[in-house]
């Protein structure tokens, strides 16, 4: 008799995916192990066989959410010619547009206060993030699209404006709408960038 395949590739991501889902509904500490594992269609103890804290199972979320989104972005990026509108996409997502959602970012920003491992986690991921921008802004200067501004300061300032707006859209802050959102960080790189 033959052993039994290994799932791991199936379930795994399906936690993954129904942890994100439901810290977004309900946040961290009211999303139960029971309620990821009904979502995925699993049983608690496979959550807990997977990820033995509330924390991890944040941060894999969080991660596995990240992938994707860079997956897609990076697809749709190289579909754009131009560096202009490839900033624009960038800050279409980063604005709050589409899927993306603040509420799990929310979650590891509080966390990371205090614990080492998702202060980690985080660093990684918003060096990541400014990366993405700084290439894009490279990108740009090569083609004589954007002024001589410095890509890794400007990136930092853009990543960090689209992180304070996702907050307040979040929020449902009535001032400020995706639209918005959008409106300032464009300009600002209008500004910074001379495009």
């Amino acid at each position: 008799m033959s052993p039994r395949p290994r799932l791991d590739h199936v379930r795994r991501p399906a936690m993954l995916s129904a942890a994100a889902e439901v810290i977004r509904e309900r946040g961290l500490e009211n999303a139960r192990v029971i309620d990821v594992a009904e979502r995925a269609g699993t049983s608690a103890p496979s959550v807990l066989y997977y990820f033995e804290t509330k924390a991890e199972l944040l941060k894999e979320a969080l991660t596995s959410a990240e992938e994707g989104y860079y997956e897609e972005l990076e697809r749709e990026l190289d579909g754009i010619d131009s560096a202009r509108g490839r900033l624009a996409r960038i800050v279409a997502g980063g604005a709050g547009e589409g899927d993306y959602d603040a509420s799990l970012w929310m979650e590891v920003w509080a966390r990371a206060l205090r614990d080492p491992e998702l202060a980690a986690t985080r660093a990684e991921l918003d060096g990541r993030w400014r990366k993405t921008i700084a290439d894009v802004v490279r990108y740009g200067q090569e083609r004589g699209e954007f002024g001589p501004a410095e890509p890794e300061e400007f990136a930092i300032m853009l990543a960090s404006l689209l992180d304070g707006l996702s907050v307040q859209i979040a929020l449902k802050d009535d001032h400020v709408t995706p639209e918005r959102a959008r409106e300032l960080s464009l300009a600002l790189a209008e500004k910074e960038l001379g495009c």
